[in-house]
Order: structure tokens, then C-alpha cells, then sequence
């Protein structure tokens, strides 16, 4: 499988309108919501409370805000880009501008981990940050990933 496979055109934002991090997990968890086939405010609600544990903001203007839920029947990806950057409490304190969403099922442990470890792989590519940075559009944001993927 690869994050290409299940991370669809419509779960990409390539310019999210939000300017903190309550806005930012809300309009992400709309974006993959009719994929993942669950509530808005179901998803909203598990990826916040995931935050309470420690922020998801990695570092380097990246988080990766993820989450189990009951009602998630597959493992469902989104993608959001903030031109301007959004503060996230992340690690480095700096402003999070790529943004990476995964939702799988309640009992997924290793599905889970795979897609976290390729998200992570992909992202410690500078060459394929700076290009979703300057994407101009949601097409080029979701062929830029294609290009890019591999099999986990």
C-alpha cells in the first residue's frame, strides 16, 4: 500500500483558511471526514483529544495530527497546506505549515504505525516539502505525493 492509495483529491486543502490549531484540526477533519466515513465531529474530537496528550506539530513546520476511531472502517489520510502557517504548539515552537492527517480503525496498531513511519519517511525529504510548499494547487499538491510514495 502506499499513502497515495488511500490519500484522495478531495482530502487535500492546499490553502486551509484556519489561524490557530482548534481551527486547523476542525477544518482538516472536514476535508477527510466523507472519506474516513465519519463524523466531522467525531474526528474533530478524537484528533484534539490526541493533542492534549502532546502537540503532533513534529518540528520543521510539519504535525502529523492522528487518530483511532470506531466508526473508521480503513485507514483514511487527508493533507492540508496553511501558506501562512498555523502555531500548533509544536516542538520547535515555530509555526506548522504542512499538515498530514490519519485516521484509522479502532484496533489498527500496525496499519497505523506503517502509515505514520511513510509519512515520516516522505517528510524528511526537504526537496518534497519545499515543492508541496510551492504547489499551486491542489493537483499539483496530490501528483507531488504521487511521484514521491512508495510501498509500505
Amino acid at each position: 500500500m502506499k499513502i497515495s492509495d488511500i490519500l484522495k483529491l478531495d482530502a487535500i486543502i492546499a490553502d486551509l483558511k484556519a489561524k490557530n490549531k482548534p481551527e486547523a484540526i476542525k477544518e482538516l477533519s472536514q476535508a477527510v471526514s466523507p472519506v474516513a466515513g465519519a463524523e466531522v465531529e467525531d474526528i474533530t474530537a478524537v484528533l484534539l483529544e490526541r493533542e492534549h496528550l502532546g502537540s503532533t506539530g513534529i518540528g520543521g513546520g510539519i504535525a502529523i495530527p492522528h487518530g483511532k476511531l470506531e466508526t473508521v472502517k480503513s485507514i483514511a489520510v487527508g493533507f492540508g497546506r496553511s501558506i501562512k502557517g498555523i502555531e500548533f504548539e509544536s516542538l520547535d515552537n515555530r509555526p506548522v505549515h504542512l499538515f498530514f492527517l490519519l485516521l484509522t480503525p479502532e484496533h489498527s496498531t500496525g496499519g497505523h504505525l506503517k502509515v505514520l513511519a511513510q509519512i515520516s519517511k516522505l517528510l524528511k525529504m526537504d526537496q518534497f516539502k519545499e515543492r508541496l510548499l510551492a504547489a499551486g494547487s491542489t493537483e499539483q499538491i496530490h501528483q507531488i505525493i504521487l511521484e514521491n510514495d512508495e510501498e509500505f
